[in-house]
């Protein structure tokens, strides 16, 4: 896999019983890269561990005065060089490809996964943990992955360099031979402990992190309550502890350090007063001498990839195992590529709320909590788990049983706080649709004017063409009825089967909202519409509405039916009690209505 062919078609199925498993599986994905890395490694370390067999040759022949071997050693160091040099670019080359390769892979599964899931991720995961796997966490998956390679070519090179030098000079290749093991294998009785101290702090970052992703999410209520300072406060600790985490998982990883120095120093000094000796007694030629103290003084860098696998796993396995975590969620669903049925009405068995085909259903629900995991529900996506034993129908067929792209084309579900992506206008309502509604016409539905006025003014560069002003992240610099009314615009274009809007018009003026829902019903005419709000002016423009108390429709009828026969739906639509029997204002709504009708 090179990096010019990201993303992947299909980033694969990925195994998340465990961490472990899931980087294994990363591996076993790039098993070509991680061979050519593999190779690539070989061939460098093989020109660092063959640069003292050079050396030995040189300094013998200067010893004996050959001119001829002189030339040789340095025709061989120069061919060492160049195996190193072009062993070591392309080491770089094939490791940064596996690291990145890994890490798009990864970030493709998240995105997947968040799309497979919807808004039902975050009622699972915290927002916050979603945001550390998707940065942080995946570059730590990635250094595991590309790393992994790296460590098996030095630990290769180890074996055969032991082996040769055995075979060069037995007397001091059996004492290199029995420490090099000896160096790579004493840190291990204490990784387990530097893996737990890794481990949590590694739990602890992304608790700060999570803390301080929800923190600048809510920072606006924060402010309305005057919570920021116990916020900040949480934070301040949350950092502490991870500051002081880090600092005793720093003092574990620095005494493997000291020790993976230390080793190798005494392995030299054992082989240079033995090498001494036997030189001394005839025993070895000095520049057998020189070759295996050279050999034995680049070990050093092998041996330090075994310290670096040893922090990339300890660091990338908790990281692995919160992806794992997430990519683990499952939407509630038995898909069997049921065909999507050519309209029909629409169903959920579980609180018996009907929407009849081409019409406009509004539902009144006490609980705005409720609206919302009902209108979840009404788009496929149970809010629990255990909702999903019992799917809704679209025609008679459980939206459970439909392909995820499918259920998405036939139910559109657009929530009460919707999002606006950054990039112009154009871009924003640029999403798959039917065609049939063009940009103009759902943007008129939605009583956009305003909004276009203003992206108009604001635009400097685009010859004041508001469908070329970009909007910015999440829509910031417009009101909260303008975003409100571009993503219903959004919606509109798309042209659904069947649309549900889970209290579109609550930031905006009772003008505007009556203006808003006549264009919807008009744009929607004989297309299934289902919208949850408590509106009167828009719940009088509805075919019939449905009262939902208890988790339960109670009722159903027209608004002004409602009005006049349901105390309950009186008690949720005009804000006063059951019991009274002629609320105030409803005999004004026809004449708001006219009103606003007779200004427009």
């Amino acid at each position: 896999m090179q990096i010019r062919d990201l993303p992947y078609a299909d980033p694969g199925v990925p195994d998340v019983r465990s961490g472990t498993r899931f980087l294994i599986w990363l591996g076993r994905g790039q098993l070509r890269g991680q061979i050519l890395s593999l190779l690539w490694g070989m061939v460098h370390h093989l020109g660092i561990a063959g640069l003292p067999l050079g050396v030995g040759f040189a300094v013998q022949a200067v010893v004996d005065r050959d001119g001829g071997r002189l030339a040789l050693a340095g025709g061989l160091i120069a061919l060492l060089g160049a195996a190193l040099a072009l062993g070591d670019t392309m080491l770089h080359r094939t490791a940064v490809t596996n690291w990145i390769t890994a890490a798009a892979r990864v970030q493709q599964l998240l995105a997947r996964k968040t799309a497979e899931l919807g808004s039902v991720l975050t009622r699972r995961v915290a927002a916050g943990e979603i945001v550390a796997v998707s940065t942080g966490d995946v570059e730590k998956i990635g250094w595991f992955v590309e790393a992994l390679s790296r460590f098996a070519a030095a630990a290769l090179t180890l074996v055969l360099v032991c082996v040769g030098l055995v075979v060069y000079e037995p007397a001091l290749g059996v004492v290199v031979a029995v420490g090099v093991p000896v160096l790579a294998l004493a840190v291990l009785p204490l990784l387990p402990r530097a893996t737990r101290r890794a481990d949590v702090q590694r739990e602890k970052a992304g608790r700060a992190t999570e803390l301080a992703s929800d923190t600048v999410a809510g920072l606006r209520v924060l402010r309305g309550i005057g919570g920021e300072e116990l916020f900040l406060g949480r934070y301040r600790a949350a950092s502490q502890e991870v500051r002081r985490a880090a600092v005793r998982s720093a003092r574990m990883w620095a005494l493997i350090s000291a020790i993976q120095v230390l080793l190798p120093g005494v392995l030299l000094i054992v082989v240079v007063v033995y090498g001494a000796r036997l030189a001394l007694d005839g025993r070895i030629s000095v520049g057998e001498l020189v070759t295996v103290y050279s050999a034995v003084a680049l070990t050093r860098y092998p041996l330090r990839h075994f310290e670096e696998i040893a922090m990339a796993f300890s660091f990338s396995r908790p990281s692995a195992r919160r992806a794992a975590r997430v990519l683990s969620l499952e939407r509630t669903s038995t898909a069997r590529g049921t065909a999507v049925p050519d309209g029909g009405d629409l169903y959920d068995p579980v609180t018996g709320v009907l929407a009849p085909a081409g019409r406009l259903t509004a539902v009144v629900c006490g609980d705005p909590d409720a609206a919302g995991r009902l209108a979840e529900r009404l788009g496929g996506h149970p809010a629990e788990p255990a909702e999903g034993h019992t799917s809704v129908l679209l025609g008679g067929v459980p939206l459970d049983e439909l392909e995820l792209d499918a259920a998405r084309a036939a139910v559109l579900v657009q929530d009460k706080d919707p999002v606006l992506l950054s990039g112009t206008l154009a871009e924003l309502l640029d999403v798959p649709s039917s065609g049939a509604v063009r940009a103009e016409e759902a943007l008129a539905a939605a009583q956009c004017a305003d909004v276009l006025d203003a992206l108009a003014q604001a635009s400097v560069d685009t010859d004041g063409d508001p469908m070329r002003t970009r909007i910015t992240e999440r829509g910031r610099s417009l009101s909260g009825g303008q975003r409100q009314r571009l993503a219903l615009a959004r919606s509109l274009v798309t042209d659904p089967g069947v649309l549900v809007l889970d209290e579109p018009t609550s930031a905006v003026d009772a003008h505007t909202e009556s203006r808003v829902a006549a264009g919807v019903a008009r744009l929607r005419e004989g297309r299934t519409t289902v919208v949850l709000a408590s509106s009167p002016l828009l719940l009088d423009l509805a075919d019939r509405v449905v009262l939902v108390h208890e988790g339960q429709a109670v009722a159903v009828g027209t608004h002004r039916e409602l009005l006049r026969t349901e105390p309950r739906y009186r008690a949720v639509v005009t804000r006063e009690p059951d019991d009274d029997p002629l609320p105030l204002g409803r005999e004004a709504i026809p004449a708001v209505r006219e009103e606003i009708e007779e200004t427009a």
